[in-house]
């Protein structure tokens, strides 16, 4: 009888730690999938940075941080999600910042990230020092900035960018002006820019034979449908060969396959459509592991070329950001 009891006292006892174990591991896992949840519900381009990361992005002592004093009265503070893809984020966000530059000599330029697993990562691993938004915002009250215009280079006006009004509203007594630009995809005239100039990056492939392929971040919010959007004007513009699909989102890749097979397509051209050519660019759409655009591709049948470039090395997506910062500017009086 004294064994009966025993062994239900050890059985409790397992069932107990087992239990407990469970829910721990539950919440360790929630809570490691939460920074990359709210990455992905902001509409950003998400970058999963690994500290034993074994491939060169690039020389970082090439990029400018755009993190200097001395701003003066006028400031221009563009703000990016960011990546850690050195050579990509020179050709991409640098070249747009240089952009703004030109189209503003009278305001300093300045760098803003939203993302500070980008930050820290390229910190620790490069020593570069750029900005988070609240630091730029502090620097540029520092500083005396009188004038404050901010420039977003997001895809979409979803989470992300309203976090960043947000922000702004909490430093509304540091400057006597400020006004936020719209992000790249907003009136209709911009989505025929980027559909206008996507075309014409890709214009060398459109041969008849090729499927030219569109790879977005994607969002849980509702401005996703800027996918769907940008497809009907492709297709409305007789871009029958053009499709647009997201990692995150939909279309999925699945739809953007079975779109493609439904023609008589021999090559896959695959580019992003994402301000920068990061994380996902070079591993969700061009890498060679399973789940990858690429790879999905290559084993339906196609012959698969890959474009790892952002929206951001494109000068007619740079014009139409300095655009909308200009308008932003406009409302200074």
């Amino acid at each position: 009888m004294k064994l009966k009891k025993l062994l239900v006292v050890l059985l409790s006892a397992v069932l107990l730690a087992s239990l407990l174990a469970g829910c721990a591991s539950t919440q360790t896992q929630a809570e490691d999938n939460t920074d990359t949840h709210a990455e992905t519900a902001a509409g950003g381009e998400t970058e999963q940075t690994a500290p034993d990361e074994n491939y060169d992005t690039g020389d970082a002592s090439l990029d400018d941080p755009l993190n200097q004093d001395d701003i003066g009265e006028n400031e221009l503070l563009v703000v990016s999600f960011g990546t850690s893809y050195n050579d990509n984020r020179r050709l991409t966000i640098g070249a747009i910042e240089k952009a703004m530059q030109e189209a503003f000599p009278d305001y300093s330029v300045r760098r803003g990230f939203t993302s500070q697993i980008i930050l820290d990562h390229v910190k620790d691993r490069d020593g570069e020092v750029i900005d988070n938004v609240g630091e730029a915002l502090n620097r540029a009250a520092d500083n005396g900035v009188k004038n404050l215009v901010v420039q977003p280079t997001h895809l979409m006006n979803g989470l992300e960018y309203n976090d960043l009004v947000n922000e702004l509203a909490e430093y509304s007594d540091s400057f006597e002006k400020v006004v936020i630009g719209e992000p790249l995809l907003t009136s209709d005239a911009d989505f025929q820019a980027v559909a206008d100039a996507i075309v014409a990056a890709t214009a060398e492939y459109d041969d008849g034979e090729t499927a030219i392929c569109f790879m977005g971040h994607g969002t849980e919010a509702d401005s996703n449908s800027v996918y769907a959007r940008m497809q009907q004007v492709l297709t409305d513009g007789g871009h029958a060969n053009y499709f647009v699909g997201t990692v995150e989102a939909s279309p999925t890749l699945e739809d953007v396959l079975s779109l493609v097979q439904a023609g008589n397509y021999k090559k896959v051209v695959l580019r992003p459509l994402m301000i920068v050519a990061g994380d996902h660019a070079n591993n969700d759409m061009a890498g060679d592991e399973e789940g990858a655009w690429k790879t999905a591709f290559e084993d339906a049948g196609y012959e698969v070329i890959t474009i790892v470039e952002g929206l951001g090395q494109l000068e007619a997506i740079q014009d139409l950001l300095v655009q909308h910062a200009q308008a932003a500017a406009a409302k200074l009086g």
